[in-house]
């Protein structure tokens, strides 16, 4: 009981797009369609959005790549699926990325996509022991690590940075924008983005106020844990502002990686502040579809 109260909580207040039914094409977010997928662990079904590519029904026998979009703690806000799903498919259909499904989970809220510390939200495991398999199941996908990337803005990144070097196994590509909180220790009086009230709820409710708890969970200690099977096995990128608040943990974050030896790239964008995804898209241009296509052409040709 709850956990279905905590879940309708979230769901009240998550400015997220409601699901259960595809959304119609005169929809701006016609290219994200809404389905639901049954949770053991929440006991109901939650919703997810999902780009296909043209070839996916032009090329019925093909099996296709997928991209993770983890959102940040506001959830989608109201038309960033119709803008996200646009450029995906936009790149696709001029061939500057190779034709991919891109899914959209809902992270139920703040969630920082982990297992909270009192079992009252499993999310990590949502995605990981049910999204997952739903979504190999449900479509035709390449469902190995060489076929998923994860990519998230802000809570996202973090979720992204944290799940792709948790389960390597799993994921062959991680892309963090704006990523946070990347530090070792959530200290509410030193919280760049969220303020120390917004701070303490989230050390609160996700990690039950338990700071050895949010390191066991951190990109840092995650990191060190799995260096060893993530160095030269998962691609990684850090994107971030030269405004953004989070500049600086992010910077450290990059040399924590490369003090361990895992390469991955690091891209600071000139005049791009927090939480300004057309800022960020405008300053990268082209170059942003870069790491998605050296890594999927990458992958194909390690296939036998």
């Amino acid at each position: 009981m709850r956990n279905l109260i905590l879940l309708a909580l979230a769901l009240l207040l998550s400015p997220t797009i409601a699901f259960g039914q595809p959304v119609s094409p005169g929809s701006s977010e016609h290219l994200a369609l809404a389905r639901t997928y049954p949770s053991a662990a929440m006991q109901l079904e939650l919703g997810y959005h999902i780009y296909l590519p043209p070839a996916y029904e032009a090329r019925p026998e093909e099996r296709f790549p997928v991209v993770y979009w983890l959102h940040g703690g506001s959830g989608f806000p109201p038309g960033v699926l119709a803008i996200l799903s646009s450029r995906f498919d936009a790149a696709i259909r001029t061939g500057k990325v190779p034709p991919l499904i891109v899914v959209f989970p809902d992270g139920l809220g703040a969630s920082m996509w982990v297992d909270s510390r009192d079992g009252s939200l499993p999310m990590e495991s949502i995605v990981v022991s049910e999204l997952i398999p739903h979504i190999d199941a449900a479509y035709r996908t390449i469902a190995s690590a060489p076929g998923r990337i994860l990519e998230g803005a802000s809570m996202g990144g973090y979720g992204a940075a944290r799940l792709g070097l948790k389960y390597p196994h799993l994921f062959g590509a991680i892309s963090m924008l704006n990523a946070g909180p990347l530090q070792e220790m959530l200290d509410p009086q030193n919280a760049p983005t969220a303020g120390v009230e917004r701070a303490q709820d989230t050390l609160d409710r996700v990690y039950g106020g338990d700071q050895e708890y949010f390191r066991s969970q951190s990109p840092i200690f995650l990191a060190e844990q799995n260096a060893d099977a993530v160095r030269g096995k998962v691609a990684m990128r850090q994107l971030i502002g030269e405004s953004d608040p989070l500049l600086e943990n992010n910077r450290r974050f990059s040399e924590h990686l490369t003090a361990l030896n895992i390469p991955h790239s690091f891209e600071v964008l000139p005049g791009v502040g927090h939480g300004s995804p057309r800022a960020m898209f405008a300053a990268l241009g082209e170059s942003y579809w870069e790491f998605f296509r050296v890594f999927l052409e990458g992958s194909s040709s390690d296939e036998p």
